[in-house]
């Protein structure tokens, strides 16, 4: 791929026609540099990941992803003003998997995979329409045993990925067994 050859995919090909593209939400870096709109109504899926990637680029305990196609996200402002990290080769060249970050106020926008992003919902301008923000609830937590805090709020809590790890029990207050391992329960168990 030609270095300019980002800017005419998805996700950073911008829509120029308003029938092209139906906006339903805004977002935003911190600073304002990077703006950018959603045409999906809600996310493809929800979930918190407590890996440690994660706790450590986003200084973070955990981060709230929602899963969205490429082309569900239209730039309206800064695209050029984006950057990369790709954490297993330590690179900023666009290589994905990736994050993508705003490069004057490193605010993280989301992390680009091979067919989907995973946007951050914090970013998005949902003025307090509690509504709106239900259907971005997460429906479970990701690498749970890599947490550094405990969220006792009944969600399914996978080892690792979700539906293809442990499914870890809760407990109350995110109890352990007394050998301070969390007890485990097969996925195949879960139904």
């Amino acid at each position: 791929m030609s270095n300019d050859e980002w800017k005419t995919r998805a996700p950073y090909a911008i829509h120029k026609d308003e029938n092209d593209f139906k906006a339903l939400y805004d977002g935003s870096c911190h600073c304002g540099k990077v703006t950018f709109q959603l045409s999906r109504e809600a996310p493809l899926a929800a979930k918190y990941c407590h890996c440690t990637t994660c706790q450590t680029l986003h200084g973070a305990p955990f981060q709230w992803a929602a899963i969205f196609h490429k082309e569900d996200i239209n730039f309206t402002k800064g695209h050029h003003d984006l950057v990369w990290y790709e954490s297993t080769e330590k690179t900023t060249k666009h290589k994905l998997p990736c994050k993508v970050t705003c490069s004057h106020c490193r605010t993280p926008i989301m992390d680009e995979g091979r067919n989907m992003i995973l946007l951050y919902p914090t970013l998005l301008h949902f003025n307090g329409n509690k509504e709106t923000i239900k259907k971005f609830e997460p429906k479970c937590h990701m690498f749970y045993s890599q947490r550094v805090v405990d969220i006792p709020d009944g969600k399914p809590k996978w080892s690792g990925l979700d539906e293809s790890s442990d499914l870890l029990d809760e407990g109350p207050h995110g109890s352990q067994e007394a050998d301070g391992v969390p007890s485990k329960r097969k996925r195949d168990e879960k139904a």
